[in-house]
């Protein structure tokens, strides 16, 4: 099985050579890993302390993000080493200035791994979720040094658990511990006799506490509101306006309403103007004499984390396409939320529909079912908020949990 696993990287890094002149994501996953070698030689220094923390791309970068920010301040001499595999998480995150060094995850070769491994030296290494690189982490193994797996989640159709599953299982003896997301995850790996795991949680919670704890003020929304509730689409895809617009179209004075778009772009601001019959503005055009406009479209990125604690309640976006975006930035200031049906995958949305403080919605008759009971049963409107802050409020401290693993185990040992 091992020559299988390789010889299935080096035919993964030549089908990349050949698409690449077609695909300007493979282009940058080629083009940022060219030279990797001398570059890692060059701003590694020998003597220092590193740990190094793998991401596959920018969802796991903000679960390990917590970490990170944890070991700089809890362990301050050791220095960030931070690796993607995908473009999507290094070209936004490359300059992430709580790492030392951000860089692509050479390509999981024998030879790779062991010079990487061996230039680095790193005290321990973190992988992030779903990252199983045989190479690296038997090259860790080998020298001794602690990896960590973080907010884990495991399902029984992985090739772990399969009968053809001891290679990618062995895989998994080489962690020094492993923390899962869940008691499921949990019960998965002690079946396959894996002693070192620890029902942590998710440390996606840790990081929407903390940005909830530095939110921005934000006048304009102070004065756009006034003393009427608010709605707050966050993140919003064509399907999700199309309805949201059709809402507000008939009941234009029930809320203010804020669209905070995926997508910024004047193109894409024009076609929800278009779709509203009411007064609107854009977040950069607003002015005092604009406050008796229905809706706000925000059309600067930055601000919707902290825009969400103005707001009564809040769809999320991209349930009409690939899947949700991140409901707990609303959630946990405490505000029920609804999203369309692509969130399957998304255990947060699962358990707050289960609770309580969470709706789906398949239409717009669905749509407006929600809205209109929340806006007139008081009682159910208050339990559906409560139940979505005191959900995330009560799933944090999982960093620490890490935390004092990674100490025991490896700074006090």
């Amino acid at each position: 099985m091992k020559i299988l696993y390789n010889a299935g990287i080096y035919l993964l890094s030549f089908i990349t050579l050949i698409i690449s002149p077609f695909s300007r994501k493979v282009l940058h996953w080629r083009q940022g890993r060219r030279h990797w070698k001398a570059s890692l030689k060059k701003n590694i220094r020998p003597g220092e302390k590193y740990a190094w923390i793998h991401c596959a791309s920018l969802g796991e970068f903000e679960q390990g993000r917590p970490l990170i920010e944890a070991i700089r301040v809890q362990m301050p001499e050791v220095r960030i080493i931070l690796t993607f595999f995908s473009p999507s998480g290094y070209e936004i995150r490359k300059n992430y200035q709580e790492a030392y060094y951000v860089c692509y995850l050479p390509v999981d070769t024998p030879s790779n791994a062991r010079f990487f491994v061996k230039i680095v030296n790193p005290l321990f290494a973190v992988f992030v979720k779903y990252e199983f690189w045989n190479n690296y982490i038997s090259s860790l193994y080998r020298n001794k040094i602690p990896l960590y797996l973080v907010s884990g989640i495991f399902r029984p159709d992985q090739h772990f658990f399969r009968w053809y599953g001891s290679f990618f299982r062995q895989m998994l003896s080489k962690f020094k511990h492993i923390f899962v997301q869940d008691y499921d995850s949990y019960k998965l790996i002690e079946g396959i006799g894996i002693k070192e795991v620890t029902i942590a949680g998710d440390t996606r919670f840790d990081r929407v506490k903390a940005i909830a704890n530095t939110a921005k003020e934000i006048p304009v929304l102070t004065e756009f509101r006034g003393d009427e509730k608010m709605f707050i689409a966050g993140s919003s895809w064509e399907p999700d306006e199309e309805i949201i617009a059709q809402y507000i179209n008939k009941y234009p004075l029930r809320m203010k309403w804020v669209f905070a778009p995926h997508e910024t772009d004047d193109q894409h601001i024009k076609r929800i103007e278009k779709l509203l019959r009411v007064k609107s503005v854009r977040y950069t055009d607003f002015r005092s004499e604009e406050a008796d406009s229905r809706v706000l479209i925000i059309n600067k990125i930055g601000l919707l984390s902290s825009a969400y604690r103005y707001s009564a309640m809040a769809e999320i976006g991209g349930g009409f396409g690939k899947g949700i975006h991140n409901i707990l930035e609303a959630a946990c200031w405490g505000i029920p939320v609804m999203f369309g049906p692509v969130h399957r995958k998304f255990r947060e949305a699962a358990d707050l529909i289960r609770l309580g403080g969470a709706k789906c919605f398949n239409n717009y008759q669905e749509f407006e079912s929600i809205i209109d009971k929340w806006l007139s049963d008081p009682d159910e409107y208050s339990k559906a908020a409560e139940t979505a802050g005191k959900y995330v409020s009560e799933k944090t401290g999982a960093t620490d949990i890490i935390m004092k693993k990674i100490d025991e185990q490896v700074i006090n040992k």
